[in-house]
């Protein structure tokens, strides 16, 4: 018995029509649940309340068929506040740990600064007392004494005011010993430079003495 065409095609519409109608419900369903969970279909925040910027969620979805976010798990508006937190507070650590770092390079530039002030400084002094007037050769490692004339003129002599006595011609301005760098020393810094240089010396003396070692020994050295 075959079927008469007419009825045949009501029965594929009212098919067509509840398939199309679930489909649409399951849509509906699915859209409410996510606007009241707080969460849109992407995966953001929902309109309803203000984005918190910094961080966010991992969009629902699979990858390679593997399952990104508990499926069963609904998305708690809390994950985003404490997410956030937590950005938040990395954030405050690595700028603090980048100020501690700058704060140091910033001290160590001083510091650098302040040495090659020095530098230029004892540069100067030494540049200035090697154009003293003289009427000898300077040998290094020889103190002399630095004198100066009633017109202004400074020169260096072998004889110390205790050599001159009191009949010392000139003013007395203060005795240097010249080092074998071609630098001046204050008399009253050659004790503490001769210690220093001292010290130099026994390192050097040992080192020279040890087998060969790729990092320098420091041991029973003291200044």
């Amino acid at each position: 018995m075959q079927v008469p065409r007419l009825v045949l095609q009501r029965h594929v519409i009212a098919i067509q029509s509840l398939v199309v109608g679930g489909a649409e419900a399951s849509f509906g369903m699915a859209v409410n649940g996510e606007a009241e969970s707080g969460v849109g279909a992407d995966g953001g925040a929902a309109s309803s309340g203000p984005a918190l910027q910094g961080s966010s969620l991992v969009e629902r979805g699979s990858v390679g068929g593997v399952q990104l976010t508990p499926g069963s798990r609904k998305a708690d508006p809390l994950d985003l506040v404490a997410l956030a937190e937590e950005v938040q507070k990395a954030d405050d650590f690595v700028r603090a740990n980048a100020c501690n770092r700058l704060t140091v390079i910033a001290e160590q530039i001083r510091y650098l600064q302040e040495q090659a002030r020095k530098v230029l400084q004892d540069a100067t002094k030494d540049a200035d007392l090697h154009h003293v007037a003289c009427n000898f050769v300077k040998r290094p490692g020889n103190t002399y004494y630095l004198y100066r004339r009633a017109n202004g003129q400074r020169y260096f002599s072998i004889l110390s005011p205790k050599d001159w006595g009191p009949s010392c011609p000139s003013e007395f301005l203060g005795a240097y010993k010249l080092q074998h760098d071609m630098s001046w020393t204050p008399s009253d810094d050659i004790e503490k430079r001769e210690a220093e240089l001292n010290v130099l010396e026994k390192l050097l003396s040992q080192q020279a003495s040890l087998p060969p070692c790729s990092e320098p020994n420091f041991q029973g050295l003291t200044m």
